[in-house]
């Protein structure tokens, strides 16, 4: 597509030589900013993208991939004939009865905060692997009896607790006397300390053995729900045959993932395309620096398209020599930015604890963060669109400044020298 001879020229006017240094400074800035521009919506998106992953894997890990509730929020008295039913559903992994409730937690120091106890099975939370595989402190081997408690690394610091210590769990919902409803006091022994890695998770939630979980909360042989696991979270509806069929005639009603956190992962959606759009006014930014740039070229270099006319060369070899000068700029800044970002997305936990340990500061507090550190997950198609959108933008960027290069009179050129 190229001879020789356009390349040749193309290459020399990229060289700046005394005199036109202004022009090669205006193609050296519009390179920094394709670069720049390319390498910040690939780390943004790659992270946006990480988080969001990330979020989901905790969120189904902890919670189950779709709960089963009795209706009129009665609770499930008949939850072990429902489990076996769930259980026997083809794309069922696991179906876990559990008992859920809001308490005041406090210590023996009288520090308070609200929380969510969750009674589980102990089996069933060994299963749990996002509780399980992450255990600091204590085993939950010994997650059995009335009186056992699992509690996150959240709430251990905060009220300073270690294995053994004891936790007071107190309920609203207490007995109905003369004087008024006396709140239930229980106090527990922690037994083991997790961390999810979601402060929400890591700060308010606790885990009770079902048994004492039922007698806390006055539910004798009776969940609050049914927490159902899948072999294909992404599909889930394809099981709801299936599930309607082995529920029927229990009363019950099923509440998936994508329906509960619909408007959170709708809005991290949102989000992270708003954010391309905005990133990608740098890319463009540097697009119109490459057409200033050419445009300058092009004026400064009037005579020499009238020479090179003059000697032969047509319209279309002044044109794909400029085309050549603007896409160099473009391949090369874009090649630039793809390589910082990926560099950057590859090792973006080391960057974060260097710049930790160089300011003295948390760059990602998980107090204000749902997540414990920075994640990027790469996306080879999201990059792939990002090089080839700044690929586009650069290379139209370099039609009109050509155009004009190819419509140069030469008569009328060197007579104006």
């Amino acid at each position: 597509m190229f001879n020789a001879f356009e390349r040749a020229v193309a290459g020399r006017y990229l060289r700046a030589r005394r005199g036109e240094r202004f022009v090669s400074v205006i193609a050296g800035f519009s390179l920094v900013g394709i670069a720049l521009g390319v390498a910040t919506l690939i780390i943004v998106m790659s992270v946006m993208g990480g988080f969001k992953v990330d979020l989901l894997n905790r969120i189904l890990g902890f919670n189950g991939h779709l709960g089963v509730f009795a209706a009129r929020g009665a609770p499930l008295t008949n939850y072990p004939e429902i489990v076996q039913r769930i259980r026997a559903v083809p794309g069922v992994v696991s179906a876990i009865p559990v008992v859920d409730g809001q308490v005041l937690l406090t210590d023996n120091r009288g520090q308070s905060m609200g929380g969510l106890v969750r009674g589980i099975g102990e089996h069933d939370l060994k299963n749990l692997r996002a509780v399980s595989s992450h255990i600091l402190a204590g085993s939950l081997d010994d997650f059995h009896g009335e009186d056992a408690i699992a509690v996150g690394v959240g709430l251990a610091r905060r009220f300073n607790l270690t294995v053994g210590s004891p936790l007071t769990l107190i309920s609203p919902q207490g007995a109905a006397t003369a004087f008024g409803t006396v709140p239930r006091v229980r106090a527990y022994k922690v037994v083991a300390i997790f961390q999810v890695g979601m402060n929400e998770y890591d700060t308010s939630y606790v885990f009770l053995p079902l048994k004492a979980a039922q007698i806390f909360f006055q539910k004798p042989d009776a969940a609050t729900q049914i927490e159902v696991s899948v072999a294909d979270p992404e599909n889930i509806s394809s099981i709801y045959p299936g599930l309607r069929a082995a529920l029927h005639g229990t009363d019950t009603y099923s509440v998936d993932w994508q329906q509960s956190n619909n408007s959170f992962f709708a809005a991290v959606q949102v989000e992270q395309n708003v954010m391309f759009l905005i990133l990608t006014l740098i890319i463009l930014v540097a697009a119109f620096n490459v057409i200033s740039s050419l445009i300058m070229m092009v004026k400064d270099k009037t005579r020499d398209i009238a020479v090179l006319r003059t000697l032969g060369a047509g319209r279309g070899s002044v044109m794909r020599i400029f085309l050549m000068c603007g896409a160099s700029v473009g391949i090369t800044g874009t090649l630039v930015g793809l390589i910082l970002g990926v560099v950057f997305c590859l090792n973006i936990e080391t960057i974060q604890r260097w710049v930790e340990a160089v300011t003295g500061t948390s760059v990602f507090n998980p107090e204000v963060y749902y997540l414990t550190h920075l994640p990027a997950r790469l996306d080879w198609h999201e990059v792939g669109q990002v090089v080839l959108m700044a690929l586009v933008l650069s290379l139209l960027a370099t039609l009109y400044p050509s155009w004009r290069a190819a419509r140069t009179d030469p008569v009328e050129a060197l007579r104006n020298e």
